[in-house]
């Protein structure tokens, strides 16, 4: 078994790469995988952009879009918020990976996982007229696919918290039959946001503001559930374990879509992170409960 911490800073373990990455059938033909791996082997990996058209200045701003989608059904509300980000109606600082990374004891060595990860979760609007989200799983997956991208683990979920800059914490509302409407989801916002350090820029790594939409191989024995995790506290504990206790029509004010690229690096070496999740034995980089048949949530309700 493989045991995962986060790292501060670390040294490569070059030994016994190749056998490694030719398990995973790396991809080594592209040049930016070259590239990617020779920065991982200076002083650090690459931002990786998130790959959505450029935000048009005439988009709406996300109070607006938020006014909009009020009072519309699950399904009429996110076919717009799925194309309001799809379209880039999102904030700047939300376009750019940041580094995050975690080490595994894999075949008895010290292996350095190197994820890129959005720095909050998914928003529309301008960077000064911002809105977070909450989406279903399938809304998610349809962005994720889109953009070259994954919903995390739970183990990805900590390594997030464990390097924030900003460990925020939670902020419940008491539970009521309001707490799915958008009216909630945007004061959940609001309060988020009347508690963000004056002075700090938005786009530095911050977490413990939502629970996150997780990949869990617990969903292939309970279809048409959405797993959720986080919202740690202060002390790095999450208050919400991997939970399927809900439908996947299921969307309340805490949930938030915090998406991680697929490239991710081994020692120095690109995987795809959902090959890395549906490999029988290379799981163990980036998960605690198992391989996954399909590292995926399906993109409609079954």
């Amino acid at each position: 078994m493989a045991h995962a911490s986060t790292s501060e800073g670390s040294t490569l373990d070059m030994t016994n790469r190749e056998d490694l990455h030719t398990r995973a059938g790396i991809r080594t033909g592209r040049v930016w995988v070259g590239l990617l791996a020779l920065a991982a082997l200076g002083e650090g990996v690459a931002a990786q952009q998130l790959d959505l058209p450029e935000r048009n200045p005439e988009a709406r701003l996300g109070t607006s879009v938020v006014n909009a989608v009020t009072g519309l059904t699950l399904e009429a509300r996110e076919d717009v918020l799925v194309e309001e980000v799809l379209s880039g109606n999102v904030p700047a600082f939300l376009r750019t990976f940041v580094r995050v990374e975690m080490r595994a004891e894999f075949e008895g060595r010290d292996r350095l996982v190197v994820l890129q990860v959005l720095p909050d979760v998914l928003a529309v609007g301008s960077s000064q007229d911002f809105v977070r989200i909450p989406l279903s799983p399938h809304a998610a997956q349809a962005i994720a696919d889109r953009t070259y991208a994954s919903l995390p683990t739970s183990r990805i979920s900590d390594a997030i918290w464990s390097s924030a800059t900003l460990r925020m914490p939670p902020q419940p509302i008491p539970p009521s039959d309001a707490m799915t409407t958008v009216r909630v989801s945007a004061e959940h916002h609001a309060l988020i946001e009347a508690l963000w350090p004056a002075g700090l820029a938005h786009g530095t790594p911050v977490a413990g503001i939502k629970k996150d939409v997780v990949l869990t191989p617990r969903l292939e024995d309970e279809p048409g559930r959405v797993a959720i995790y986080g919202w740690h506290g202060q002390d790095g504990s999450p208050i919400q374990p991997v939970y399927t206790g809900h439908t996947d029509r299921w969307v309340d004010y805490s949930h938030g879509i915090r998406l991680v690229s697929r490239r991710v690096v081994v020692d120095g070496v690109e995987h795809d992170l959902v090959d890395l999740l549906e490999d029988p034995e290379l799981w163990q980089l980036v998960s605690d409960e198992g391989p996954m048949h399909s590292a995926r949530y399906a993109t409609s309700p079954r």
